[in-house]
């Protein structure tokens, strides 16, 4: 049960058989039942009062200092902003009715320009810990997850990229796709782990970093050529990859890797599909006479989908030979979601430092609850000068520049 805050006995006047008065007589024992209620809400207000003295020497006046929260006419303590802040940035509620929510709650009206200026306070605050977290990713983070996907901004089509861990997350909204906005975020290209993705081709710029592929992916497009284009190839290489994987989860508690004879025929098996497959899908001939056209020669989808699985044949079979190496790239397809949620119920983002803000406030917030932080607490830590930094970051990490 519960710490009880009060106690409320009731007692027993009367035997229940005879009726005879049982008010002298001592309990024997009590049942317990617990009963949950919140408080009422009401404004705390704090009235400062600053001293004003004149010096007995030289007569000038002199006044007492105001603490920080005191320095403005009518200021709000980082409690109130702090749950401004959850209910705007957190749960996707509208400005308007954020304000009206903290008015119906706490019974006073809370001005429009407070709740505009609480999350830049939060993501102020919050930058030390994320230089912190970068840090974190390109020294000590062995698997690191990447994905990207388009975000409007202003009316304009931009980029939210997202990189992620079980602990740790950053969001970065960028106006490109590419290795331009990669090189701007400043964690892959200097990456020391090994970065999970997609494939998408700018990931792959970066030949010295440990590329690992995402199979989920993978599954997805073997499933529509089977669908679309009958082939059996695909029929097999999916339950193939899913069979690896549930061989790598039953040996992973107990072994650090599969055994020498169960890798290798999980090996040949995937070279016997990989040539099915180059057979079923033989590369365009060119004829004879005719003009070559100009850039990449357009393939079939299953085509590219086995050359990929070709030319990157260790970064897809990477998760059977590394146990660290996680089979999909889920982890950062769950994190990107929560992000594409306020655009699907809130629209656009209306100004470039609306999304560079509510970016950074999402990047802080959901690195403090994959370590076990309440976002409330997260965001009045930060608001009082003290934002939450994982207990696991080194001793000697350095804040890049």
């Amino acid at each position: 049960m519960a710490q009880a805050d009060h106690d409320q006995l009731h007692p027993v006047e009367r035997g229940g058989a005879c009726g005879a008065s049982v008010q002298a007589v001592p309990p024997s024992a009590y049942e317990r039942r617990q009963g949950f209620e919140l408080p009422p809400v009401r404004m705390a207000v704090t009235e400062h009062r600053a001293e004003i003295k004149h010096c007995l020497r030289c007569g000038q006046p002199t006044k007492g200092t105001f603490p920080s929260e005191g320095t403005q006419p009518v200021p709000y303590g980082p409690t109130l902003k702090a749950q401004a802040v959850y209910f705007n940035q957190y749960q996707f509620i509208p400005l308007a009715r954020t304000r009206e929510m903290c008015a119906e709650i706490s019974g006073h009206p809370v001005g429009e320009g407070t709740l505009v200026a609480a999350p830049q306070e939060i993501a102020e605050a919050g930058r030390p810990a994320k230089a912190q977290v970068k840090a974190q990713w390109r020294t000590m983070e062995p698997v690191v997850h990447f994905d990207e996907s388009g975000l409007r901004v202003s009316g304009q089509l931009q980029w939210l990229h997202a990189a992620s861990t079980e602990r740790l997350t950053s969001y970065a909204v960028q106006a490109k796709r590419g290795s331009e906005a990669l090189e701007a975020i400043k964690i892959l290209p200097t990456l020391a782990g090994r970065a999970v993705h997609d494939h998408w081709q700018a990931y792959c710029t970066y030949p010295d970093i440990a590329h690992r592929l995402c199979h989920a992916h993978h599954l997805r497009e073997l499933k529509c050529i089977e669908e679309r284009s009958q082939q059996g190839w695909a029929a097999e290489m999916a339950p193939l990859l899913v069979e690896i994987k549930t061989a790598v989860d039953e040996a992973r508690p107990i072994h650090r890797q599969l055994s020498e004879t169960k890798r290798a025929e999980f090996v040949r098996r995937y070279d016997r599909v990989i040539v099915e497959g180059l057979q079923a899908n033989p590369p365009p001939v060119f004829v004879e006479g005719h003009p070559k056209k100009r850039g990449r020669v357009k393939q079939s989808p299953p085509k590219n989908l086995l050359d990929r699985l070709v030319a990157h044949k260790r970064e897809v079979l990477a998760f059977m030979d590394d146990f660290t190496v996680p089979f999909d790239n889920n982890q950062a397809e769950r994190d990107r979601r929560m992000v594409k949620l306020h655009q699907k119920s809130s629209g656009c983002f209306r100004s470039q430092e609306g999304a560079e803000r509510f970016c950074e406030i999402r990047s802080y917030i959901s690195t403090a609850r994959k370590n076990g932080q309440r976002v409330l607490e997260a965001l009045h830590t930060a608001l009082a000068g003290s934002p939450f930094v994982p207990s696991f970051f080194s001793a000697h990490t350095t804040s890049p520049g």
